[in-house]
């Protein structure tokens, strides 16, 4: 998942404000106030950003406060976010918190392809927990992953 030679460590104890862009894998480690863009994010536990988040990749075991958009998104079951999340594929972990809309864009690999053909179930889905996309393909969910909406 994270093959990139380049990395970059933002450590405990330090806080940036405004945009963060990189170009390998950026493991966050401390707080950003502001953008966050990279090929590779890891938001790892204790860290914060508040702002916008995009990269192919994002793995979240911190906090964020803004919208994520990315390609595959991994909320871990430590994981807290405020803001909708446009991705291909997203995995929520049971224990994540997760508060906004679920936006899924572009194809995803073994996607359904012709039209009336049923699209696959998102994986690590709960028992119990009813979702449903509206007209524009949008999901929204509140709460920590794995309570039931009834």
């Amino acid at each position: 998942m994270f093959g990139s030679r380049r990395k970059t460590v933002i450590a405990k104890g330090l806080k940036i404000e405004g945009r963060v862009t990189a170009e390998g894998l950026v493991e966050l480690n401390g707080q950003i106030e502001g953008e966050l863009h990279g090929k590779s994010l890891i938001i790892s536990r204790g860290a914060l950003v508040k702002g916008a988040v995009s990269a192919d990749q994002v793995v979240v075991d911190g906090t964020i406060e803004g919208p994520i958009t990315g390609g595959e998104i991994i909320l871990k079951s430590r994981s807290h976010v405020i803001g909708d999340i446009h991705h291909q594929t997203l995995s929520i972990e049971n224990g994540a918190s997760f508060e906004g809309r679920s936006v899924q864009t572009g194809r995803v690999k073994g996607e359904a392809s012709q039209p009336g053909e049923a699209a696959p179930q998102p994986s690590g889905k709960k028992p119990g927990k009813k979702t449903a996309p509206d007209d524009n393909g949008e999901t929204s969910a509140g709460g920590a992953a794995g309570e039931g909406v009834k």
